[in-house]
């Protein structure tokens, strides 16, 4: 029965992390700073462009650690 609980946890756990992605997704486009930040790496050429959002990934790196760091600190 135990395991049966922590199904349960992991669930309910990956449910709400799914639903935070998918409101992070549909609201990403409003946010005005995120994909712009000094450090996002953009070239544009006639027929090519590169985007590397560099500074932007390492910032919501540093968010998830943070959130899941306090996750487990229970």
């Amino acid at each position: 029965m135990l395991e049966i609980n922590n199904l349960g946890k992991l669930l309910m756990f990956a449910g709400l992390i799914l639903i935070i992605a998918g409101a992070l997704f549909s609201f990403a486009g409003k946010i005005p700073f995120l994909g712009k930040l000094p450090g996002d790496i953009y070239f544009q050429r006639k027929n090519f462009t590169f985007y590397l959002p560099l500074a932007t990934s390492i910032l919501i790196s540093i968010v998830l650690s943070l959130i899941i760091w306090l996750i487990n600190k229970r």
